[in-house]
């Protein structure tokens, strides 16, 4: 069958949240009701997409299930694992299908109507890529709001500046090092103390448990006002409020989709990134992100410590960084919708 139906736009999920924020942040920045469909791989996702081309292989039998006639007006997909499957449902459509794909799709780059790739990537230009400043998000002015409301009573009453310390961890080709998070934590630790501000921190599951430890014990020590939520902690995240509510943002290098979510909040935004935390991609996004005015390093991207003396942050104003309007925008021009 070939007909598409009444649910205009599917979201392909995979496995990976960062992908799937990417995804949803531009079907959200559209502005139109979306179907989220969750796809789950098998050991063939593996295989190279110039092997997988446009077909199910890689995904399980529940996945497939759900992936049938009437089919959509658009596709939103992100990441390489999710490239053969879009590709399959626009031939199922008989064409009809426009497809979105957020990230290299390694493969088939003819068969996507829009390919959005972030400015660091690198990716040649042609007619249906779309070059980006960033990774797309789901961090918008609106949220920022509501969500600033939400917890500014928890923190009522903390000196300012707040500075929110956001700190990611080891990645497949980076290690956060126990040096690393005793630096990072002493730098916010200083600026909050030199300011006269608060700190508002969290980590993430890669941060690790030694780590997290190791930075919760100066905190303690340091007599500067502070909130701390950890990875393991049962209580409601204040992510979203930390990004609504400080002043300066300091975040670690090692996530694209961290610094781009830092640089859409109010803030004025620091990229700690000494050698060996961030891969060359994320360096050439750090850069860009500096080029533009959205954040500035931290240390010059060296490791700050005591040696260099107490931190000086100045709280400064940037642009809201929204790469997920941008996509949304080509993507109503895809459907015959003008924004």
């Amino acid at each position: 069958m070939t007909e598409t139906g009444q649910n205009r736009i599917w979201v392909l999920a995979d496995d990976r949240p960062g992908n799937v924020n990417q995804a949803v942040g531009v079907a959200e920045a559209m502005a139109y009701p979306f179907e989220r469909i969750d796809i789950s791989y098998s050991s063939a996702a593996r295989l190279p997409n110039f092997i997988r081309r446009a077909s199910l292989l890689g995904i399980t039998p529940r996945s497939r299930e759900k992936l049938h006639a009437p089919w959509p007006e658009l596709v939103i997909a992100a990441g390489r694992r999710t490239a053969p499957v879009a590709r399959w449902i626009k031939r199922q459509s008989g064409g009809k299908t426009r497809i979105c794909q957020i990230m290299r799709p390694d493969g088939g780059e003819k068969d996507f109507d829009l390919i959005a790739v972030p400015a660091h990537d690198g990716v040649k230009p042609s007619e249906n890529v779309l070059e980006i400043p960033g990774a797309p998000h789901r961090i918008s002015e609106t949220r920022l709001v509501l969500e600033g409301k939400a917890w500014q009573g928890k923190f009522h009453g903390m000196p300012h500046p707040l500075i929110a310390l956001i700190v990611g961890g080891s990645t497949k080709k980076t290690t956060f090092t126990a040096a690393m998070a005793r630096d990072v934590t002493k730098t916010a630790i200083n600026a909050a103390r030199n300011s006269g501000g608060s700190l508002l921190v969290t980590t993430s599951r890669r941060t690790g448990r030694d780590n997290e430890s190791l930075m919760a014990g100066l905190l303690e020590k340091s007599g500067v006002p502070f909130h701390l939520h950890g990875w393991n902690s049962t209580d409601d995240n204040p992510y979203f409020g930390f990004l609504a509510l400080a002043d300066i943002l300091i975040v670690t290098g090692d996530s694209v989709s961290m610094c781009c979510e830092a640089c859409a909040a109010y803030g004025g935004v620091y990229i700690y990134a000494p050698d060996g935390i961030a891969a060359p991609r994320h360096r050439r996004l750090h850069q860009n992100l500096f080029d533009r005015g959205y954040a500035r390093p931290l240390g010059q991207g060296a490791p700050s410590g005591d040696a260099q003396g107490p931190a000086k942050l100045e709280v400064f104003r940037h642009p809201s960084l929204q790469p997920a309007r941008l996509v949304a925008q080509r993507c109503l021009e895809l459907i015959g919708e003008r924004g």
